[in-house]
């Protein structure tokens, strides 16, 4: 049959009164209608009209047709409506174009239905920032935090994005066809006719159907997220967790468990309103409390938990699995403790511990302000814990809560309280400070060449690289414990003054950080009036608050209370207050202490710019992300009425820290810290978007930075600006080269800056080659502060890379040791240089910097130990703040008894990808060779004459060589002096080394045998955890490993295990028995306080120019006699 070329026919036919003409037109018009629409397009009137006759016969056939030209012609929400009334001859089976076109129309449409406005807890308390900005203490007006809300977005001027994910719901506007559209996406946004809607909705059921037939529940997840449908992702996870359990292959489990993972990243890496991602994790919580998912995934589960703050349900997750009685359960409870405490602030373990069933043998715990608990004795059963806990759910997560705890006094069976035991210490933190501090003890490879180098090419006396040498020692011996730089070198440690002298002591802190066994007895020396001295140093008692602090950073409960006190006592000491404050931040994070912060304030209204600074950054500290607005109003009020711009800077970083994690909650103080007149506190507007935003890569917050970055009239907002851009987007460290690309290659050298350090801050662990690529044009910027962001940002980038990892690895540690020794390098180049070589090898080799926990949460310690590292341009004590970053990387495998059994592991991988880096090699300095005398040739023939006829003469019969063609050669040899050879043959080996190093590192490889062991408490990059696996043995792992701390399950617990000499508790008992016999010898060995006490005398002194020290003696009186006036 030959094709229709003209549409003339159909259009006659359409126009005939027989009904059966007409449907014959419209088939004929359907099955060429890619060739036939735009004739077709003039009578779509008269196609329209059979549809809405409803006498006619073949409706549905006239809406297909209407429905296809409406397609061609790009009106795809009339065909979409067209497409609704065809009915089942609109075959979604069927692969095609036009199919695919109408079917994403469905979904969005379904998606903008569906889509309600999202609440956020924090309305309730913009009232009084909205009164701050909209008032104001001068009495000006912000015009646009007047008229927003705390959901308001700040980027009014922004386009919308693509995704439905980020997109604004406006008021409709109706549309030609009858269907009202929104005004910023096109599609439709309120309710559909009744009967449009009702077909709308079965369309999308058949598409859900065929999905569940086929198994591709990813799609309807994706398509409920992307509609905010709660109802149909309830459905899904259901169904899909009811084929894996009947299912009794391994692929369905895997499959129910990776769906599982697939929402679970969505909620915490794709969606970017906070409102939205709580109501999915608590359904998720509400599905696994009503056991309608069999077989949970637990450890999913407490990543919810965690982000949600349900301190009530994770105590009864484990208070469960601790009654099962089941060794296999009671290793996940464990193993759920740690990663509680991993992912979790100090908050919210506290909340979980005082929910446990409380045993006989524990100490009361206390229960952080804002928080009630109350424990009834009459409820006790386990329905009234579900309805409580289904109660806590329905709640928002935000604000402080009423947690009734119904089983706290029910008697605890005997062989449940030291499981209960355990689990406190986990969460206390204990237990996993312990082990990584004997990890990073026991493996540190700190190389001390590096660290006598630097001392030797930096002179001590400049403050700033007596500083920088301390931070690099501090950062390679993290952790570990090893002070032994510190010990070896005394007399460049006296040449620490003032503020030199503070940070030397704080570097203490870092060194021994989770050494709270040891903690407040190494810095006793520090910490007592009078010191080791008859004086003590105000800057090494300020130092070592700050330094008790690092050490119980993020885990203060112990010693809060004691740097409370010393907070309130140090009144009239400024710098004493400075430490303190900074120590009782940094441990008390996250805590809400009021009390606490009732002493902060005390030290900020002072009016002392030192202790001003740091009690703003405390007062941040201490209410981590807790969005408490009178604080934050009282602190925007003072930062109006004071002087000083380092209490000003202060107050702002402070005010970002209330608001970390708050999102769309923040907004309101984002407008109106962005609208201030003042540059600092548009400096902390721009810290706010970095914390409120970080790790959520929303689209609004990039655009507002860059917009920023670009138009602002201050260098350091514009800086700043630019450098959030890694605070933002780090969980998405590819798009970030690409990004700040062109701001690399600005004019102004502060974008410049924060284009490396952004880089750095996103790219961190990654030795990501674009990354690199970037920043190594800037190492040699002719702004010298660019070059020190650039040597900072390619160490974050580079650690713990190997040769065989990133061929860049060996150009930059050659650079930065070049650029320390280079006397013609600026100072700030320097300074980079050398904490950067810290950073590099930083914890003795053993741990990367890590702004995601290794189970792929945020690291809250993490993003706020780097936002106040950056604070170093301002003022150098904070850089120490960097060391909350270092995360160790290693496998640490504990049994049920919280034991450390000797197992190993297996790598598919070859050694030397993932060896550590060489040692630097130390050349030795040659003394300089005595030159040889030259000998004539004449005078060589006439000695060996004369010793021939010697021979002759003691009648010697041997035969003599007159020919001496021998020793002519040795001549010769002498007299071109062999050193002259020799050289050319080393300089072409150099050349040929230099050339060649990827071949070489390729050879080897080549060479090498994929897979090796490893023991226990071996370290484990991030990269190398895909080629890990646990070989059959005695050993299994409870869950996949992820680093860190792993429960092991022992399937032969009858047999006598192995387990590993705890070299950190050896350490510490050799050097109390050395305490407590003076004339024992102390080994040469690092012990655990030698470093600290060696160096307490030398900083305990008082520097002759601090204020109230000692005062030089004064000369003896002398007389003057001037000549008398007539004398000639």
């Amino acid at each position: 049959m030959v094709g229709i070329v003209s549409a003339a026919g159909v259009v006659g036919l359409l126009s005939e009164s027989d009904p059966d003409l007409q449907v014959f037109a419209l088939r004929t018009a359907n099955e060429g209608i890619s060739l036939l629409w735009t004739e077709l397009a003039s009578s779509v009137g008269q196609i329209e009209a059979l549809y809405e006759d409803e006498s006619f016969p073949e409706r549905s056939l006239a809406a297909l047709v209407a429905s296809k030209i409406y397609y061609h012609l790009q009106e795809y929400d009339e065909s979409m409506v067209f497409a609704l009334g065809a009915g089942k001859l609109f075959d979604i089976e069927r692969e095609g174009e036009f199919e695919d076109t109408i079917i994403d129309t469905y979904i969005a449409i379904s998606a903008s239905l569906y889509a309600t406005d999202s609440k956020e807890d924090s309305t309730q308390n913009s009232e009084e920032l909205h009164q701050v900005f909209s008032n104001g203490v001068n009495g000006s007006a912000s015009t646009s935090a007047a008229h927003t809300s705390s959901m308001t977005p700040f980027s009014q001027s922004a386009l919308p994005s693509k995704s439905l994910l980020s997109r604004e719901n406006t008021m409709s506007e109706p549309s030609g066809n009858g269907l009202p559209t929104s005004a910023s996406s096109g599609y439709p946004s309120t309710a559909l006719p009744q009967k449009t809607q009702q077909a709308l909705n079965s369309i999308i059921r058949r598409l859900f159907e065929r999905c569940f037939q086929e198994g591709a529940y990813h799609q309807v997840v994706g398509i409920a997220v992307e509609a905010k449908n709660l109802d149909i992702l309830r459905e899904t996870i259901v169904r899909a967790s009811e084929q894996g359990s009947k299912g009794k292959s391994q692929e369905d489990t895997s499959r129910r468990e990776e769906l599982m993972d697939y929402l679970l990243d969505i909620c915490l890496n794709v969606i970017q309103e906070r409102a939205l991602r709580n109501e999915i994790l608590r359904l998720i919580l509400d599905l696994l409390l009503s056991k309608q998912i069999s077989s949970p995934d637990y450890f999913s589960i407490a990543k919810c938990m965690v982000y949600l703050g349900q301190h009530a349900m994770a105590a009864d997750i484990l208070q469960q699995l601790v009654e099962k009685d089941d060794p296999h359960s009671l290793a996940v409870a464990y193993q759920i403790s740690f990663d509680l405490y991993d992912n979790g602030i100090q908050d919210f373990l506290s909340k979980v511990i005082n929910a446990l069933p409380q045993t006989d043998d524990e100490k009361s715990e206390f229960l952080p302000s804002g928080t009630t608990a109350t424990s009834t004795s009459n409820n006790t059963d386990a329905d009234s814990a579900s309805a409580q806990l289904l109660t806590e759910l329905a709640n928002s997560s935000g604000g402080p809560t009423t947690a009734t705890i119904p089983s706290r006094n029910k008697p605890v069976k005997e062989p449940h309280i030291k499981a209960y035991t355990a689990i406190r210490d986990i969460l206390q933190g204990s237990k996993s400070i312990e082990f990584a501090l004997e990890f990073l003890y026991r493996t540190s490879k700190t190389d001390k060449s590096i660290l006598t180098k630097l001392k030797n090419s930096l002179e001590a006396r400049n403050s700033i690289f007596h500083s920088a040498v301390t931070f690099a020692n501090a950062f390679m011996n993290a952790g570990t414990t090893g002070d032994f730089f510190i010990r070896e070198n005394l007399d460049w440690l006296g040449k620490a003054v003032n503020w030199s002298k503070f940070t030397v002591t704080a570097s203490l802190g870092v060194i021994h950080r989770g050494n709270i066994g040891q903690g407040q007895k190494l810095l006793e020396p520090y910490l007592r009036e009078g010191g080791a001295g008859a004086a003590s140093s105000s800057y090494s008692r300020g130092g070592a608050l700050y330094a008790l602090g690092l050490i119980y950073a993020n885990h203060g409960r112990h010693v809060v209370d004691y740097l409370h006190k010393q907070l309130k006592d140090a009144a009239s000491e400024e710098i004493v207050q400075h430490g303190a404050c900074l120590g009782v931040g940094v441990a008390g994070m996250g805590t809400e202490s009021r009390e606490v912060v009732e002493e902060l304030k005390n030290a900020l209204f002072t009016d002392s710019a030192i202790s001003g600074q740091a009690a703003g950054i405390g007062i941040g500290l201490v209410l981590l992300g807790s969005g408490d607005t009178k604080n934050i109003s009282d602190m925007i009020t003072y930062a109006h009425e004071t002087e000083h711009d380092k209490t000003v800077r202060g107050l702002a970083l402070g005010i970002a820290l209330i608001m970390y994690g708050r999102q769309e909650g923040a907004d309101e103080l984002i407008n109106g810290l962005l609208d201030d007149p003042n540059p600092t506190l548009r400096y902390g507007g721009i810290w706010a978007i970095a914390l409120a935003y970080c790790g959520t890569s929303s689209n609004k917050a990039v655009r507002k930075l860059l917009h920023i970055a670009v138009s602002d009239v201050n260098d350091d907002v514009r800086r700043t600006a630019v450098m959030s851009l890694g605070f933002v987007l780090f969980r998405k460290p590819g798009s970030v080269p690409r990004m700040v690309e062109l701001l690399a290659e600005s004019y102004n050298p502060h974008v410049r800056y924060g284009a490396a350090m952004a880089l750095g801050i996103a790219c961190a662990g990654t030795g990501l080659e674009e990354a690199v690529d970037l920043l190594e044009p800037m190492m040699k910027d002719t702004t010298d502060f660019v070059r020190q962001g650039a040597l900072i940002a390619l160490s974050m980038i580079m650690v713990q890379q190997s040769e065989a990892m990133s061929s860049k690895t060996v150009m930059v540690r050659k650079h930065l040791q070049k650029v320390v020794t280079d006397r013609h390098e600026d100072a700030m180049a320097k300074f980079g240089a050398a904490i950067a070589m810290g950073i590099i090898d930083a914890g003795g080799r053993n741990c990367t910097i890590g702004l995601q926990t290794q189970s792929g949460n945020v690291n809250m310690s993490a993003i706020v130990g780097m936002a106040i590292f950056t604070q170093y341009w301002y003022w150098f004590p904070l850089t120490h703040f960097i060391s909350l970053c270092f995360t160790p990387t290693g496998i640490i495998g504990v049994d049920s008894d919280l034991e450390l059994p000797q197992f190993k592991l297996h790598c598919d991988a070859r050694p030397s990808m993932f060896e550590y880096p060489p040692a630097m090699e130390v050349k030795t300095e040659e003394a300089p060779e005595k030159v040889k005398t030259a000998i004539l040739s004449t005078t060589v023939q006439a000695r060996r004459r004369k010793a021939a006829k010697e021979r002759q003469q003691r009648g010697e019969s041997m035969d003599v060589d007159l020919a001496p063609t021998t020793p002519k050669a040795v001549a010769e040899a002498e007299d071109k002096m062999d050193i002259e050879e020799d050289q050319p043959k080393d300089k072409e080996e150099k050349k040929d080394g230099e050339a060649t190093p990827a071949k070489g590192i390729k050879a080897k490889l080549a060479k090498e045998k994929a897979g090796f062991e490893l023991v226990n408490m071996s370290r484990v990059l991030p990269a190398q955890l895909r080629y890990i696996s646990f070989p059959e043995g005695r050993y299994v792992p409870i869950k996949k490993p992820t680093g860190g701390v792993v429960l092991l399950t022992d399937s032969r617990p009858g047999e006598e295990k192995e387990l590993i000499e705890r070299q950190v508790k050896k350490a510490q008992t050799k050097a109390a028995a050395d305490t407590a016999d003076p004339q024992t010898p102390t080994p040469a060995s690092r012990s655990q306080d030698n470093g600290a006490a060696s160096a307490a005398s030398v900083l305990a002194a008082v520097d002759e120019d601090e204020e109230g020290g000692e005062e030089a003696q004064l000369p003896d009186e002398f007389d003057y006699h001037s000549d008398p006036e007539d004398a000639e």
